[in-house]
């Protein structure tokens, strides 16, 4: 060993100590929470019913407006799950899509946009972005009779549609359907929109609504963000842009579960051949998670049906979920 290596390491190997020592360590068990586009210490800590300064303790914090997207924070210990009185009394979830606003929302599931900014944190009732994951109130977990809970189902929004057109083909009426998506222009919709049938109309049979599992793991695919999200009960843990089916080859819409996995095979049909798949997770016949090495593209529907993944994150996922593991997709 070089003398003068031998001469410092004594030092260097202290002051790793040191720095090892005073990062804060989480309790065995502890519950973590990844931080989301747009959250708050704030909002995390009115989440879990603790407080900002143990948040910044526990996690060796020094700035509370210093947090960013996808950072593990430990969360104090008697605080594992969110409290009594805040976000723990919601019996659901419900993921914004492109043009709600939070007043529709609560339309939708009989509560109040108070109890909305309540149960999920929130200081401004216009600021939700599309893709948020929103709490609902207890006694709210499912849209109200009253409202467009009385849909008959959902059609997303093609290139050159108008409303007078999708109100044609689902034999309701442009009013009904403003009435049923809170739109205040009926000019005004755009490709991929998501809108509600009013009851009276027909939807497609393929597009059913779906419900989330209430506990363990399980994985979430967003088809209109393209968006996958893994979850420990209403905890996310790992969240990334995936690439799912064409419009002439679709992901289908359901609540599956993880049937068998391997670690690699070979893809074939019309048109490719693509040894060597790594990672691949089936979750319905002919229908697979798996890594893709082939493109870059993701955050864009690209496969014949199959969810496309980074072959890093496909790795993680595959090892994280476990035979039998929920998977639900929806728009």
């Amino acid at each position: 060993m070089n003398v003068k290596i031998s001469r410092w390491l004594p030092m260097i190997v202290l002051a790793l100590s040191l720095v090892i020592s005073s990062a804060p360590a989480a309790a065995q068990g502890s519950t973590v929470h990844v931080v989301q586009r747009g959250e708050t210490l704030s909002q995390i800590a009115l989440r879990y019913g603790t407080t900002v300064s143990a948040l910044m303790q526990a996690n060796g914090l020094s700035n509370a407006n210093f947090i960013w997207w996808g950072q593990r924070l430990h969360i104090p210990g008697g605080a594992g799950a969110p409290s009594a009185s805040t976000p723990s009394t919601v019996q659901g979830y419900h993921v914004v899509q492109r043009g709600e606003t939070l007043s529709q929302i609560a339309l939708r599931y009989g509560t109040t946009v108070s109890a909305l900014m309540q149960a999920n944190g929130l200081s401004n009732a216009n600021f939700i972005w599309w893709g948020q994951r929103l709490h609902i109130p207890g006694g709210a977990g499912a849209p109200s009779a009253s409202t467009p809970s009385t849909v008959q189902g959902y059609h997303v929004v093609q290139r050159g549609e108008t409303l007078s057109q999708i109100a044609r083909r689902y034999g309701t009426t442009i009013n009904a359907l403003m009435q049923a998506n809170g739109l205040g222009n009926a000019d005004f919709i755009y490709v991929g929109q998501r809108l509600r049938i009013p009851a009276g109309g027909s939807a497609p049979a393929s597009n059913p609504s779906v419900s989330a599992p209430t506990g363990g793991k399980w994985i979430d695919i967003d088809l209109s963000s393209q968006w996958l999200t893994a979850y420990v009960g209403d905890t996310a843990v790992f969240s990334t842009a995936v690439s799912t089916g064409l419009p002439g080859t679709p992901t289908p819409v359901g609540r599956y579960s993880i049937r068998y996995k391997v670690a690699s095979t070979t893809m074939s049909g019309p048109g490719y051949y693509l040894p060597g798949v790594p990672w691949v997770m089936s979750f319905s016949s002919g229908y697979t998670i798996h890594g893709t090495y082939w493109h870059n593209n993701f955050g864009h529907p690209m496969s014949h049906g199959c969810v496309n993944m980074r072959v890093s994150e496909a790795q993680w996922l595959y090892n994280w979920a476990p035979v039998g593991t929920p998977v639900v997709i929806h728009w």
